[in-house]
C-alpha cells in the first residue's frame, strides 16, 4: 500500500490546484464583462480582435494552471530535480480549451453540467501527469491511455467550441494549431519511449489548420465541423506512432485511414 501511495499526489495539493483553477473559471461568470476591440488597420486588411473578462480569465487561468501544476509535481518523489514543463502544458491546455465552452454555455443548468464535468475533468488530467512522471508507476499505462483519450477530446471540444462561437477565422487559426500540435507532441511523446517529436507536431497542425480554414467556409454544423478535424488529427498521430515503431507502411496507414473515414463518414449523419 505504501508502495502504490509514493505514486498519488497528495490529496490536498492536488485538491487545492482542482479548487483554485474552478475558481478562476467562475469568476468570469461573477466579475462584470466590459468587451471592448482591439483594432489593426494593415494594408487591404483591418483586423478585429474582440476582448473580454472570458478572455483574460481563460489566459489567467491557463498560466495558474501550469504554475500550480509544477507546484503539485515538487513533491513526486520520482522528479530528482527534472524539469516539469512536459507534465504541465496538458494541463495548460485543458483549462484553457475548458475556459471557451463555459464562456459559451448560457446561465442555468447546462453552465453548471459544464463546470462539474471541467472540475472531473482537470482533476483527472492533473492525477494522470502526476502518476505518468514515472514509467515504473502501478497504472503508468492506465494514465498513458487516460492522457491520450483526454488529449484528443480536448481537440475535439475546442473545435466545436471556437465553431459554435462564430470567431472569425483568424483568430480561430492560431489556437486549433496550437491544440493540435500541443495534442500530438503530448501523444507522441507518451507513446514514442519519451522522445519529442517536434517536426510531426508542427506538421500535424498545420495539416489541421489548413483543413480547418478549408471547412471554415462549409456549411457546417459544429459537430461535423470537429469531426471532420479530429478524424485527421488522430489518424496523422497514429500514422508517426506506426512508422516510429517500425511497423511496414502498408500496415501503418490502415488504422489511420479507416480512423479518419469513420469520422469524416459520421458527419452525413449529423445536421
Amino acid at each position: 500500500m505504501l508502495e502504490q501511495n509514493k505514486y498519488m499526489p497528495d490529496s490536498n495539493r492536488i485538491g487545492l490546484l482542482t479548487s483554485i483553477t474552478l475558481l478562476a473559471l467562475a469568476l468570469t461568470r461573477i466579475i462584470p464583462s466590459p468587451a471592448f476591440n482591439f483594432e489593426l488597420q494593415l494594408p487591404g486588411f483591418f483586423l478585429t480582435f474582440p476582448f473580454n473578462i472570458n478572455t483574460t480569465m481563460g489566459l489567467l487561468t491557463a498560466c495558474l494552471t501550469a504554475t500550480g501544476m509544477d507546484w503539485l509535481l515538487r513533491g513526486h518523489p520520482s522528479l530528482k530535480g527534472r524539469a516539469t514543463f512536459q507534465w504541465w502544458f496538458l494541463p495548460t491546455l485543458t483549462a484553457f480549451v475548458i475556459s471557451v465552452p463555459l464562456s459559451i454555455l448560457p446561465d442555468g443548468t447546462a453552465w453548471w453540467i459544464g463546470f462539474t464535468v471541467s472540475g472531473l475533468l482537470l482533476y483527472f488530467v492533473f492525477l494522470a501527469e502526476y502518476i505518468a512522471v514515472d514509467a515504473n508507476a502501478p497504472h503508468y499505462a492506465t494514465s498513458m491511455v487516460g492522457l491520450t483519450s483526454i488529449s484528443y477530446t480536448l481537440f475535439f471540444v475546442l473545435a466545436v467550441a471556437l465553431r459554435t462561437s462564430e470567431a472569425r477565422l483568424f483568430l480561430i487559426v492560431p489556437g486549433l494549431f496550437l491544440a493540435a500540435s500541443l495534442t500530438a507532441l503530448r501523444i507522441l511523446h507518451l507513446r514514442l519511449s519519451g522522445n519529442w517529436e517536434y517536426t510531426w507536431a508542427i506538421g500535424i497542425g498545420l495539416v489541421c489548420i489548413q483543413l480547418a480554414t478549408g471547412f471554415y467556409y462549409w456549411p457546417l454544423a459544429p459537430i461535423q465541423f470537429g469531426l471532420l478535424l479530429i478524424g485527421p488529427l488522430y489518424g496523422l498521430v497514429s500514422l508517426a506512432i506506426n512508422l516510429g515503431e517500425n511497423i511496414p507502411a502498408q500496415r501503418a496507414v490502415l488504422e489511420p485511414g479507416i480512423v479518419t473515414a469513420v469520422c469524416w463518414g459520421l458527419t452525413v449523419f449529423i445536421r
